[in-house]
């Protein structure tokens, strides 16, 4: 009996089935994403194990009785598995209220950032967790600090219980089998048991061990101790890269087809939505150069595009990185499925990027291996502990600040504008320093340390410095707003006399209340960003530069640490506008701010062309932390035989030095039924600021801004 099983399991093979991944997809719309499971046994087990004596065994005891807690959940239809345990019965939440109050709150630390990286998961695929537990036994013979022996033992321990855990789902798994009166799901399960047997502890052998040990790590990865308040959003890397052996070899074997390849590329794409709640962003990049230089262009570079179009949900988020020399073919076919109305992919420039971290100190070999962290702030593969947005900078409010008074001239104005933003950088720094400092002291991430370099071969977990890059990333919002406000001061106050300072304030306070002939006037009889006119986009490019500079002049703590400027949104845009009051641009109090680098919604009136012209005025290399430009075109026109012309726009942005672009191509009248009729069009996507989200689920502000950006013909 046991041997047929064994046979059953190793069929590998499937064909593409629309019927299993519409399923999987439709209940992945709205899943349910619940670790309190995890946080009270972890929590429970720390209150009771006093005894052990050190903090680093008090943790790896809580952590493998947490995991070892938690259900394992597969679900009908699942190839890959791995997701969040139900919610808790009531008499639970209760217990975990209580706990969290006593043991968990106290212990947490609510700043800074998390899980803006990819782990190494070309280690993990290699060697399993065992065979990094063997790095780890070497690691301890060649020191004699037993702080270090301490350490390395604990990161083991949870190796040890990520391992354990995936058992569990074999497990789990077998029991589902012999209960299942469906011969094919039957012989599925037996796989599914077979490979989580395998995968994460041992080498991955084969394409399908391969996905399965890189998604069921990232599940685990999600749940931190010390950071449960948080969501996790983890990155997939460069699966082009490190899925493509396992592809080839399994095709050599005849044991995979690119049907059954997609099926479980579209399975995993699936699952970042069981993992991730919606409003964050998490998925993976394809494309652009290797380390070696050479192009990245492979089925699985397809593939993974592919999926977006496949499961039409909120993630993955999926950046193709465009390099000069890539194949035409790829870029175009990004925008046919740009054309059906997805959000992704977004299209970034690996050759300005690669350039751009090289000028922060990463090595030409490792400029190339970097990923999209969540929305577009770049961060360098299985070697980070970047803090993205950290923190989020309203540029409108900084010049709203100084209007409580008259300026002589507009020199001493924005003078003025650059001491109080340069005051801004300095807190702001010294404010995230000092969150590192308390996280360093406070926090550890033994299982995730494990996969970041170098924090196994300098014995330092992740939260101490052990990474190789430490970065900090502040973003700076509604620069295109301050742009035109700037213009519309120095227009219509300093040139034209139309209007005073005391005047302006005026119709500011009330906003423009009794004034809508005259901010129509500031809004379209003033030239605004965006529509190639040098002398407003100069202003954007002279503010960028300070920014550059400025923050050039701070290290945070840590080796080799950078303070590196961004420039988009997230939703801070909307969340800032909501609290900004109305401003000399034209923009009504509570209004969005602009939604990235690019113009802001509605004002680029000479076209596609005049925009981009005007986003590559200023140099993108230096903000490594992030550019973000979004273009809208209109459905009824951006169809299949129009992504020629979209491909060339793109490739026009990218080799005038363009950081990134994404496009929404979703038509008005959709978004207004999707307003009147949520429940209708609860998987409509949009790109917002950076990231996307199921439209119905965005703020009534937020619907507002997307309606109101320019959409394109081409």
């Amino acid at each position: 009996m046991i041997t047929d099983r064994r046979t059953k399991a190793a069929i590998s093979m499937f064909p593409y089935d629309r019927q299993r991944i519409e399923k999987l997809r439709s209940a992945a719309v709205e899943p349910v994403i619940c670790y309190d499971a995890f946080y009270l046994a972890f929590f429970e087990r720390w209150a009771d194990n006093q005894a052990l004596g050190s903090d680093e065994a008090r943790y790896a005891d809580a952590y493998a009785r947490a995991l070892g807690s938690m259900e394992p959940v597969i679900d009908d239809g699942e190839l890959i598995v791995g997701k969040a345990s139900h919610p808790l019965s009531h008499e639970k939440a209760e217990r975990w209220r209580d706990v969290r109050a006593s043991y968990a709150d106290p212990l947490g630390v609510r700043m800074g950032q998390d899980s803006h990286m990819a782990v190494d998961y070309e280690l993990l695929l290699r060697e399993g967790t065992r065979g990094i537990k063997d790095r780890i036994e070497r690691l301890i013979t060649e020191t004699a600090d037993e702080e270090k022996h301490r350490y390395y033992r604990l990161c083991a321990a949870c190796l040890d219980a990520a391992a354990e855990f995936s058992r569990r789902y074999a497990d789990h798994a077998d029991r589902l089998a012999d209960s299942c009166k469906d011969a094919l799901r039957q012989r599925e399960l037996l796989k599914i048991a077979q490979v989580c047997r395998r995968v994460p502890e041992y080498p991955a052998r084969s394409f399908r061990e391969a996905v399965q040990s890189v998604h069921f790590m990232t599940f685990c990865l999600s749940m931190n101790p010390y950071r449960y308040f948080s969501m996790q959003q983890f990155q997939l890397g460069r699966p082009d890269r490190y899925l493509y052996p396992f592809y080839l070899a399994d095709k050599k074997k005849g044991v995979l087809t690119d049907e059954s390849a997609q099926t479980l590329m579209d399975c995993l794409a699936i699952q970042i939505n069981n993992r991730v709640p919606h409003g964050l962003s998490s998925g993976y990049m394809l494309g652009g150069r290797d380390r070696y230089g050479n192009i990245v262009a492979n089925e699985l570079t397809r593939m993974g595009m592919q999926a977006v179009d496949d499961i039409r949900l909120v993630y993955p988020s999926v950046g193709l990185c465009w390099t000069d020399g890539m194949p035409g073919s790829l870029l175009r076919d990004a925008c046919e499925i740009l054309s059906h109305g997805r959000s992704h992919p977004a299209v970034f420039n690996d050759d300005v990027i690669s350039a751009g971290l090289m000028e922060y100190g990463v090595p030409p070999e490792e400029a190339h291996d970097y990923i999209h962290s969540t929305c577009v702030e770049i961060t360098p593969l299985a070697a980070s502990n970047v803090w993205v947005a950290s923190p989020y900078t309203n540029m409108v409010q900084l010049l709203l600040d100084l209007l409580d008074r008259d300026w002589p001239s507009f020199d001493a104005l924005t003078e003025a504008l650059l001491k109080h933003l340069d005051d801004s950088i300095r807190r702001n720094f010294e404010t995230q320093n000092h969150f590192r400092l308390l996280r360093s002291e406070r926090t550890i991430n033994p299982l995730l340390s494990c996969l970041v370099n170098d924090c196994l071969k300098r014995g330092v977990d992740i939260e101490k410095g052990g990474a190789r890059y430490n970065w900090i990333m502040p973003s700076f919002v509604g620069m295109a707003n301050l742009a035109d406000s700037l213009e519309v001061i120095r227009t219509v106050i300093f040139e034209r006399h139309e209007l005073t300072f005391a005047e302006l304030r005026e119709m500011l306070n009330s906003d423009f209340n009794g004034y809508e002939a005259l901010r129509l006037r500031l809004l379209n009889n003033v030239d605004k960003y965006g529509n190639d006119i040098d002398r407003v986009d100069s202003l954007f490019t002279f503010m960028i530069d300070h920014i550059v500079k400025e923050c050039r002049r701070y290290s945070p703590m840590f080796t080799g640490s950078h303070l590196i400027p961004s420039v988009f949104c997230w939703v801070m845009h909307e969340r800032f506008g909501r609290d900004t009051g109305a401003s000399p641009d034209g923009r009504r109090a509570g209004f969005p701010l602009g939604d990235g680098s690019g113009p802001c919604q509605g004002r680029e009136k000479n076209g596609p062309t005049a925009s981009v012209l005007s986003s590559t005025k200023w140099s993108h290399k230096e903000l490594i932390g992030g550019v973000a430009v979004n273009m809208k075109f209109s459905k009824k026109t951006f169809t299949a035989d129009s992504c020629e012309k979209v491909a060339a726009l793109i490739e026009t942005y990218m080799r005038r030095g363009g950081f990134e672009m994404q496009v929404n191509v979703v038509d008005r009248e959709t978004l207004l039924k999707a307003q009147a009729e949520p429940e209708a069009y609860r998987d409509l996507v949009v790109r917002i600021g950076g990231y996307s989200d199921y439209f119905v689920k965005l703020s009534p502000q937020m619907q507002s801004e997307v309606l109101l950006r320019t959409a394109h013909e081409v």
